[in-house]
């Protein structure tokens, strides 16, 4: 098992690279149906992430990106994309040609609330995109600076009711930000939103001090809780965490309602409409497979506290079908808009 010093390793900061370059391309008689005349893949595939370097999402995608390469013996590259609510990511993947040589990652909250934050939206998440497979973020926490007076969430709170605090989001729109919003209004504290392009960002401003909180998945938070610059107050995922031991979860703190219970956060894959669908299995096949055999995929689960089984297929449309449409009442609900 890793622990935290893992990280740096783990999560490589750059904003596009290969991390994998060697080995011929598979074997076409290895390849099914028409895919096999098309010799797929037949040159590098390209993972876009919608979230910044060194967030959760992008060291989750390189960790998956490195096992398809080694599985499939062709490149792939990583791409960090990030703002719009997701968006400029989602269009680069939708725009793409429909060949299997381009996926989207990305928090799958920002493709179900984009059409009603956004006044303008680039495409339809729902018919240009086809939803590949589905990993959790592992565990998330609700995190503040560690000279803040306050210990506990409930501390946070009867402080906030006194004194302004600024509050990092990691996404306009995210799941978190509607937490927040739900937090303010039940409990009238003084909390100032404030929005960055990824957990990575935030971190750095959290951990300098510069607010006074925030939220996101262990693997984003993991430099400020080893170093002891923040300290958890709420496991924000549901589930109590071995990673966070004596943590309260929502439910065992009381707080109920669809914005505690109902907002499942998943890092999705996504194809273009009109990807190959043995291009989509495959690569369905390879996120099952790389949580049972890829060694930098487990040393990111386990540093994220994921224990999750990866959904794909008919599960992972029910799960779409159920939880896009709390996303988008939540956001109206709030009228949560970001331009």
């Amino acid at each position: 098992m890793q622990d935290l010093d893992t990280l740096s390793t783990v999560a490589a900061p750059r904003r596009r690279r290969f991390v994998f370059s060697g080995g011929a391309l598979v074997a076409a008689t290895a390849l099914p149906g028409p895919l096999r005349a098309q010799a797929w893949p037949s040159k590098p595939i390209r993972i876009v992430s919608a979230q910044a370097p060194g967030s959760s999402v992008d060291t989750m995608a390189r960790a998956y990106g490195e096992y398809f390469s080694a599985q499939l013996k062709t490149p792939v590259i990583v791409e960090n994309k990030p703002g719009g609510v997701g968006m400029i990511a989602a269009e680069t993947v939708a725009r793409s040609p429909a060949d299997g040589h381009t996926f989207l990652f990305t928090l799958h909250s920002q493709l179900a609330q984009a059409p009603v934050l956004l006044k303008k939206v680039p495409i339809d998440p729902s018919k240009d995109l086809v939803p590949v497979a589905a990993v959790s973020p592992g565990t998330g926490a609700f995190v503040i600076k560690k000279d803040l007076a306050a210990r506990t969430y409930q501390e946070f709170i009867d402080y906030a009711r006194r004194t302004p605090v600024s509050i990092g989001n990691y996404g306009a729109g995210s799941g978190w930000q509607l937490i927040l919003l739900e937090l303010i209004k039940q409990t009238n504290a003084k909390i100032e939103i404030i929005t960055y392009r990824g957990t990575g960002p935030m971190m750095v401003d959290l951990s300098a001090g510069q607010i006074d909180g925030g939220s996101g998945s262990l693997v984003g938070l993991s430099p400020g809780l080893k170093s002891g610059a923040v300290r958890p107050i709420v496991v924000t995922t549901g589930q109590p965490s071995k990673k966070l031991p004596g943590v309260p979860t929502w439910r065992e703190l009381g707080i109920t309602g669809p914005a505690f219970e109902n907002l499942v956060e998943m890092n999705m894959f996504l194809g273009p409409a009109g990807t190959p669908r043995e291009a989509i299995d495959r690569i369905a096949e390879l996120t099952h497979e790389a949580v049972a055999k890829s060694e930098k995929v487990a040393a990111v689960r386990d540093l994220a506290g994921a224990e999750d089984t990866p959904v794909t297929g008919d599960a992972l449309r029910k799960m779409i079908d159920a939880t896009w449409p709390t996303y988008r009442t939540l956001t109206q609900q709030l009228g949560l808009t970001v331009g």
